[in-house]
This record gives C-alpha cells, sequence and structure tokens, in this order.
C-alpha cells in the first residue's frame, strides 16, 4: 500500500460522500481470509498507537485506592475509588451507562480481582476491561498523564466473530496526510501480526460513518516498476 494512492483515495472519497449535518469518522476496513479464528494464535488483537490523534475526544475513567486517590484526580475524567466500589454491585444499568461515557478505563495493579468481580460482567462483553497490553492496568509509581496523552492515539485492532477488522482511524477534520499516516500505520502493524502477510487480506476498504466504502489497493507494483526504471 502506497501513500499516494491512499491520498488519491481520500480524495475521491470526500469528492463522492454524501455530506451529513454531524463530523463523520472514517473506518478502515480489512475482510481477511486464510484464517481460523477457533485457533486462538491466528485471532487478530492487538493495540496500536497512531501517528496522529483520530480527532475524537476521549474519555477517562479510573479505579484506584487512596495512594493514588491525589494523583489521578484531575488526570482523569471519573474516578472510582476502592470504597465505592459496593456502591456499583449489581447495578448494571449505571454500569452500562458508565461504559458508553468511557473509552478507556484503567486500574491499580492490586485492585483488577475487586474490579473484575464488580464490573467484569459489563465491561468485560464490552472489551473495556483494564487491559495491561493498553498500559491500562498501573502500579502507583506509574506516570499518569504521559498514560493519558498515549491513550489518545491508540486502537485496538481485533477479530471478533469474523474475519474482518474495523478500526476508526480519524474524522473527517483531520488533514488527509494524517489520515493516510495513520491508515499506514494500521496496516503496515496488522501485516507484520498476520502468518501469511498481505495473502491474509482479502481486501481493505474505507469508508465515512454513513457513506459508501471505497477500495484500497494493496499492491506495491507502482513502487516496483519505479525502482526497476
Amino acid at each position: 500500500m502506497e501513500k499516494e494512492q491512499i491520498l488519491h483515495v481520500l480524495s475521491e472519497l470526500r469528492e463522492k460522500s454524501p455530506k451529513r449535518t454531524f463530523t463523520q469518522s472514517f473506518d478502515l476496513i480489512f475482510n481477511l481470509q486464510g484464517l481460523d479464528l477457533k485457533k486462538p494464535e491466528q485471532k487478530v488483537d492487538f493495540y496500536l498507537n497512531l501517528p496522529h490523534k483520530r480527532g475524537k475526544k476521549i474519555t477517562s475513567c479510573a479505579f484506584v485506592d487512596a495512594t493514588l486517590e491525589k494523583t489521578a484526580r484531575g488526570v482523569f475524567d471519573r474516578l472510582i475509588i476502592k470504597e465505592e466500589f459496593s456502591k456499583w454491585n449489581g447495578k448494571k444499568k449505571e454500569q452500562k451507562k458508565l461504559a458508553e461515557q468511557c473509552t478507556f478505563f484503567v486500574a491499580q495493579t492490586d485492585l483488577m480481582t475487586q474490579v473484575a468481580a464488580t464490573f467484569g460482567k459489563v465491561l468485560g462483553p464490552k472489551g473495556k476491561m483494564p487491559n495491561p497490553k493498553a498500559g491500562c492496568v498501573i502500579s502507583t509509581t506509574t506516570p499518569l498523564q504521559p498514560l493519558i496523552t498515549r491513550l489518545s492515539t491508540l486502537v485496538r485492532v481485533q477479530t471478533k466473530n469474523d474475519l474482518s477488522v474495523k478500526v476508526l482511524i480519524g474524522i473527517e477534520t483531520l488533514k488527509d496526510e494524517e489520515l493516510a499516516d495513520n491508515i499506514l500505520a494500521v496496516y503496515n502493524t496488522l501485516l507484520s501480526k498476520l502468518p501469511q502477510e498481505k495473502n491474509n487480506i482479502k481486501n481493505t476498504l474505507l469508508k465515512l460513518t454513513m457513506g459508501p466504502a471505497f477500495k484500497l489497493d494493496t499492491s506495491t507494483k507502482k513502487t516496483e516498476e519505479k525502482k526497476r526504471k
């Protein structure tokens, strides 16, 4: 996949996609092939920091105890202290609302068992449990502000129940150069995770939230032709 070709598709997509009254997001979709998702080692699931922010504001919630309460307050959008966990027991409706309001959940390492017991049944199925791979399981010495900065560009690339991956890589107010950089970062990282690399990608699509899908060419023929010349 070449940046020049991505920029061409972005230009065409902007021109031909219907205009909406709200700011739409760009979704990057990979349809995969040749993988058996029943085998854990063939599932795709990794986190990636994009070169540029996606443009969507993230909201964060932290589960901490008294040792981190003072430091965490003002850094995270929402703070739930250990002593408050009991108030959330069995309140699925309130927990679902919390899950909708917050993009990322962070927890102290020594509180993870209690967080799972209290919030796991709601956050787990939504893929929002604090995840160490995302850097969201912290110690009392973890620098918190740099964590929030990292989360602002973090995306999860994951196959769920079918052979496809969908990643929000930015919103339409971003520059095409920034969007192209984000697309390339996801594509190149995904390739490195697939056992047969390009052969495991059936096609790659890009679309706005309410717009048609445009195909991205994953070949490098142009680059190879330039090298031969």
